[in-house]
């Protein structure tokens, strides 16, 4: 089926952001609607935003008025040093849980979900297979929160599969990513002065490009691909390669006992090595990327092209960082470029046909009520206690500037023109002998 009318949850995430953005250069979709509980990171031309979190009521309200046939779900936290392990929880299951009952109400319009899943899936041990297919289970129990987090989401995708056999469901299992752009664990511990590895292991790393998740979330849109997906560059490299194509030595100074403890020390020190990255670092992980290839993707990178990449980026990176201006949301803005009748789109602006349809304006919102008026408050304390005679022997002691202020609020509020008359006599008493 072809997805025209979609909606992206976690927008202002980065994977969400960077697909949306994808989606707006493909004509054949229609409607492309984010949301999030915070603002877009990106610039998007004609995504709709609606600030809302997991909320499945709400979700269901946009879902239905919108009719949405394809919901991508690209919020899943990996990387726990991003968050506490509660609010990846939250995140990770319990909204999971909330958007697909938003997609599977009754008379649902939603036809396909795309999930964005990880391959911590798999966990990382050192009996594991050479390469994790889709039909393998994981074949020891979950280590870490994150790696529990991820197992229950991906049962209830499952579930949620089961019950409702008429909307295909494509889960797309993605290897560590790497890129310019997006911010990783592995990222950050790439950009150190030299890659740290925990004595006596070198680990064999398997990456995906960055544009190339994004390429594998539209491919899974695009095309009919029930169920489970590896998305991993081809090729692996050990540990010690993947330094030596950034140009970067290696040290094994992480103790083969006691890496947990040693990786506080380093968290402290401000890098982050979570637990499931222990793990990678110890025994590696291979996934077999056959299946999502025989459905038609073609990858731009391997692994190790994804790392030539990375170590161009980090070349250049100093030089361009300064010339960057990073993108903030301003709805009035936003609002100002889509529906003015003021702006020339298309043709009429480039005299070239535009790439794709442009929004159908919302209906005019009603005007908002004007804002109440703050009240007043009177610059001295009790102000509205005290008589005349008792404000006039206060003069003396204030400031000019609360002179002035007090003579604005006494002639707003109570307008007396014994106690008007004494602070303009007091004020031009003072102005006379502060001349020379």
């Amino acid at each position: 089926m072809n997805s025209r009318r979609v909606l992206v949850t976690g927008l202002s995430t980065y994977w969400g952001g960077r697909l949306a953005q994808a989606l707006e250069s493909h004509p054949e979709v229609e409607v492309i609607i984010g949301v999030d509980s915070e603002d877009p990171t990106r610039e998007l031309e004609r995504t709709e935003f609606v600030r809302v979190g997991t909320q499945h009521a709400l979700l269901r309200r946009i879902v239905d008025a919108a009719e949405i046939d394809t919901v991508v779900d690209a919020r899943l936290v990996v990387d726990s040093s991003t968050t506490t392990p509660r609010q990846a929880h939250e995140n990770n299951v319990i909204g999971t849980m909330n958007i697909l009952a938003a997609c599977g109400g009754p008379n649902s319009s939603v036809r396909k979900l795309v999930f964005k899943s990880s391959a911590h899936f798999y966990g990382t041990e050192q009996d594991d297979p050479a390469f994790f297919t889709e039909q393998m289970g994981r074949p020891h129990p979950p280590r870490t929160p994150i790696e529990r987090d991820i197992l229950d989401a991906e049962a209830a995708v499952a579930e949620f599969a089961e019950q409702h056999p008429d909307t295909m469901v494509t889960v797309l299992r993605c290897a560590n990513a790497l890129g310019p752009e997006v911010r990783t664990s592995h990222r950050i511990l790439f950009s150190l002065p030299v890659v740290p590895m925990i004595l006596g292991f070198d680990p064999r790393y398997q990456f995906v490009h960055e544009d190339d998740v994004v390429a594998a979330l539209a491919h899974g849109l695009r095309n009919d691909l029930p169920g489970i997906y590896n998305v991993a560059a081809d090729g692996v490299l050990a540990l010690s390669e993947v330094a030596g194509l950034l140009g970067k030595p290696y040290v094994p100074m992480l103790p083969p006992w006691g890496t947990g403890l040693a990786a506080g020390v380093w968290r402290r020190l401000g890098v982050a090595v979570p637990p499931e990255m222990l793990s990678q670092l110890r025994f590696g992980r291979g996934l077999d990327n056959r299946k999502l290839k025989a459905s038609g993707f073609i990858y731009r990178y391997t692994t190790r092209e994804t790392v030539i990449k990375l170590r161009e980026h980090m070349r250049l990176d100093p030089i361009l960082r300064g010339v960057r201006e990073p993108y903030q949301y301003e709805r009035e803005v936003e609002d100002f470029l889509r529906w003015s009748p003021h702006v020339r789109h298309g043709e009429e602006a480039t005299g070239q046909r535009p790439q794709a349809t442009e929004p159908v304006p919302p209906a005019p919102k009603p005007p908002a009520p004007a804002p109440e008026p703050e009240p007043v408050t009177p610059p001295v304390e009790h102000y509205d206690d005290l008589e005349a005679e008792e404000i006039i022997s206060l003069l003396g002691s204030l400031e000019a500037s609360d002179l002035e202020a007090l003579l604005e609020y006494e002639s707003g509020a109570r307008a007396r023109d014994s106690v008007t008359g004494a602070i303009e006599a007091v004020l031009a008493r003072r102005a006379t002998g502060s001349r020379p």
